[in-house]
């Protein structure tokens, strides 16, 4: 097994307005965490007279957290003091757009271009100047500047004396308009205890940066027509890491890090927004530039131990394992009343006495079930990210097919990987309550069920059975036609051979008492 991943490694993110010997910086490294956020981290050469300096940069994304910004001295310990001091900082995020400008002019009046496609007579016609004056600029959906909802966000202007919910044209705005933006800016003023040449720590949290990992598994072994795969089989498991950029930033050379796990992290509330971006794949990478991954507090770190191009708007792949050999179990599962987890559980002290409760969810469809050992013997053994996974198998004819794909968790090593694949084509499981008897003077109910498997296949199959005793907490299995396995408190599990082109049957009465 090989496993390819590792951390991004920037460009200088950081350009003081100042004069900086930008050639000279180090390299910035990004950490991204499969939570839609990234940290940042990299150096900024400063150089700082006596007293209040003003520093800044464009270099930053647009989704920048400014109360995570940290910019210090290296050089000074725990016990040392810092050679300076930010005294004030500003992060101006709103980059020149036409919106933008419309709010700007608020109460302005500005000219606005009108197309006319054609005259009265046919003929081409020219463009014309109106003038408008901004009642109220576009707000996005939901939000009002002056208090109160405004559903469509629209625009409101006043043209000879009347007013519009539109714009009449294409706005054309003066051109000394003053606090343009092109880029974000961070601005700070740094008051230095002395003239000093320093490369300053900055590091900052910033949205828009996300990653995940799929896998795709592809059996080695073909299936011939008209026969099923067998209960084991090996395949062979390769890695991709997707890593997409919706920060507003360019990072042309970067060296990642990728954190997998559950980090605590306060998400902001912010409008959806949908962006599309250019797709890359990268070439899988040489042996030799092998991912590595450590243990980091209670998550993951991995390294890709490479340098990519990262652009705004893309999503590029990487793959990171390859493993060969592996082995893959295929089981069956029925679970014949399918309730959601609230009402298989949701009791609060009550019990449920209704006959037809948990009836109205039965279904016929029995799941295939897949199951991978993460462990060393089964040519894996390391932790893998949450993410995608994929089933490919081979026809007789070598030509590989889809078969299904599930959706994992973080799985340590030594744990197994279970996913569902869809439905089986040829066994159908039925279920029933063939009795229901309730005595309420010796406090206790009584319920029979039957639950009937059909296998159309040509060789015999297992399928587990899961039983939810769903109406209260105190029950007792009275009569059994098979043996059973208590998987939880309300939980049953009954493993049913079935034979071929046959079918089988499992009763059982369970009582409860309240």
């Amino acid at each position: 097994m090989r496993l390819f991943f590792a951390a991004l490694v920037l460009t200088p993110v950081l350009a003081a307005q100042q004069p900086a010997d930008s050639a000279s910086s180090p390299a910035a490294a990004l950490t991204i965490y499969n939570q839609n956020f990234a940290v940042a981290r990299t150096t900024i050469n400063l150089d700082l007279h006596l007293g209040l300096n003003e520093v800044s940069t464009n270099q930053v994304t647009t989704e920048l957290e400014p109360d995570s910004v940290i910019l210090r001295d290296p050089s000074a310990g725990d016990s040392a003091k810092p050679s300076f001091r930010i005294v004030e900082q500003n992060y101006d995020a709103a980059v020149v757009t036409q919106d933008w400008l419309l709010q700007k002019y608020e109460g302005k009046t500005i000219q606005f271009e009108v197309a006319r496609a054609v005259t009265p007579d046919g003929q081409p016609a020219a463009d014309r100047i109106v003038e408008g004056r901004i009642i109220r600029a576009p707000q996005p959906q939901g939000q009002n500047p002056y208090g109160g909802y405004d559903p469509e966000g629209q625009p409101l202007v006043e043209v000879n004396g009347q007013m519009e919910f539109q714009l009449p044209g294409t706005p054309l705005f003066p051109s000394s308009t003053d606090g343009l933006l092109l880029k974000p800016t961070l601005r700070w003023q740094i008051d230095s205890d002395r003239a000093q040449k320093l490369a300053a720590e900055f590091a900052y949290i910033t949205g828009g940066l996300n990653w995940e990992a799929t896998y795709n598994v592809v059996t080695s072994n073909a299936a011939a027509a008209g026969s099923s795969p067998s209960t084991e089989e090996n395949a062979d498991v390769v890695g991709w890491v997707t890593i997409t950029n919706r920060s507003g930033a360019e990072f042309p050379q970067a060296r990642i890090k990728l954190m997998a796990g559950d980090v605590a992290k306060i998400q902001p509330i912010a409008f959806d927004r949908i962006v599309s971006g250019a797709v890359a794949m990268a070439a899988p990478m040489p042996s030799n530039n092998a991912v590595t991954q450590k243990p980091f507090d209670d998550f993951h770190l991995y390294d890709l131990h490479r340098t990519v191009s990262l652009q705004n708007g893309e999503t590029k792949q990487i793959q990171f394992l390859e493993a060969n050999g592996v082995t893959i179990a295929r089981s069956y599962l029925y679970d014949g009343a399918d309730l959601e987890r609230e009402q298989r559980y949701n009791f609060g002290g009550q019990f449920i006495q209704q006959q037809n409760y948990g009836l109205d969810a039965s279904n016929t469809k029995v799941q295939i079930m897949q199951e991978i050992k993460n462990t060393d013997a089964n040519h894996l053994g390391v932790p893998l990210p949450a993410g995608r996974i994929r089933l490919y198998r081979r026809d007789a004819d070598g030509q590989m097919e889809f078969v299904g794909e599930s959706v994992i968790n973080h799985t340590p090593v030594e744990d197994t990987i279970k996913i569902s694949t869809g439905s089986a084509f040829d066994i159908k499981g039925s279920r029933r309550q063939t009795d229901f008897y309730i005595d309420n003077g010796r406090r206790t109910l009584d319920e029979f069920f039957e639950i009937k498997l059909t296998n159309q296949k040509a060789e015999p199959v297992i399928v587990s059975v899961l039983e939810h005793l769903y109406r209260g907490d105190n029950w007792e299995i009275e009569q059994k036609s098979a043996d059973y396995t208590r998987l939880d408190s309300h939980t049953i599990e009954f493993p049913v051979q079935v034979p071929a082109k046959g079918d089988a049957t499992v009763t059982y009465k369970v009582r409860y008492t309240w």
